[in-house]
């Protein structure tokens, strides 16, 4: 199943937030408006902005209430993605050319910042200190999964915890306050809010972890970016560390062929057929499916509502998208 086909029903209210999303960016200054809005109309799946809605439903759905909530947390997320590509010297994002490699770092840094500041302005509309809070602590969170990806950058000494620290840091809070501020926003239960919250943390797990196996067996032309992208800039994800944990010999031979001098030429397909051979895919999709599997029981702790069927659709596509 596609997207288009999941999101059919909310096509209009999308459309909004997405009118919401480049009428935000809109900066008198013309470097900041080209590149925050370059990276809006590349497109995305705007995952976190359907949580919010849907979430939503579980209490007063109010569009113009919920419309700041999606359009900050969206804006969160594009403001991370910049960074990252500096982080990564990533030249591109989703099959266009990234901010850092248009223009330069500089730029990219303060695009990423003003994105975030814009992100921060939006939330405003909201009395409720919870609120605030909450947003607040998710990027405080990002902001040190970006460190730590930093630090560990060509760090193959690494292990299961570290990674599952840094993917919950990374993705899957931001898309778990998706649903949770959604509800609160909508006037959802308390106990509502907190499940919400839960499963939409497990599927951001599975998300990235599926995420990190797509860039070994996806192509280019379905990733907007060679596959093994995430190895070449040093980023050790879960297929690669089962493969090495596996293998001291590969993990040795990893070491001295991927260095931050020379990862620019390497060739990764020997590495690639490695990590596959190893077991490191089925090992990763297999860790997905649980955090999938948790997802769906704490759906089925919530009160029976017709939007259950469009979570579990969601669901269904992350554990087994191609893209």
């Amino acid at each position: 199943m596609k997207l288009a086909d999941i999101y059919k029903q909310f096509q209009a209210d999308i459309e909004y937030i997405e009118e919401e999303l480049e009428e935000t960016l809109n900066a008198r200054h013309p470097v900041l408006r080209e590149a925050s809005t370059g990276l809006l109309k590349a497109g995305g799946k705007r995952i976190r902005p359907v949580l919010v809605l849907l979430a939503g439903k579980y209490g007063g759905y109010d569009l113009d209430r919920l419309k700041h909530i999606a359009v900050s947390l969206e804006l969160i997320h594009m403001g991370s993605l910049v960074h990252d590509d500096v982080i990564d010297n990533a030249p591109l994002r989703r099959g266009h050319v990234t901010v850092k490699s248009r223009w330069d770092n500089r730029v990219a840094m303060y695009t990423g910042d003003y994105i975030f500041g814009q992100a921060i302005e939006t939330t405003k509309a909201f009395s409720e200190q919870r609120v605030h809070l909450i947003i607040s602590d998710v990027m405080y969170q990002i902001c040190r999964g970006e460190v730590e990806q930093i630090r560990d950058q060509y760090n193959w000494e690494q292990n299961f915890r570290t990674y599952l620290r840094r993917i919950k840091r990374k993705t899957a809070l931001l898309i778990a306050v998706s649903c949770e501020l959604g509800a609160i926003a909508a006037g959802a239960e308390k106990e509502v809010q907190k499940r919400m919250y839960y499963f939409a943390y497990y599927l951001g797990m599975s998300y990235q972890i599926m995420d990190d196996i797509l860039d070994f067996v996806g192509t280019e032309e379905q990733l907007g970016k060679p596959a093994g992208g995430d190895l070449r800039q040093g980023n050790v994800t879960l297929p690669a560390l089962y493969a090495m944990e596996r293998d001291a010999t590969f993990k040795e031979e990893i070491a001295q062929t991927l260095t931050k001098e020379n990862a620019a030429t390497v060739n990764m397909q020997p590495i690639l057929e490695k990590v596959a051979v190893s077991g490191g895919i089925e090992h990763a999709q297999a860790i997905s499916d649980r955090y999938l599997q948790k997802a769906h029981d704490m759906l089925d702790q919530l009160p029976n509502h017709e939007v259950k069927t469009h979570f579990k659709q969601i669901a269904a596509y992350i554990g087994r998208r191609k893209y």
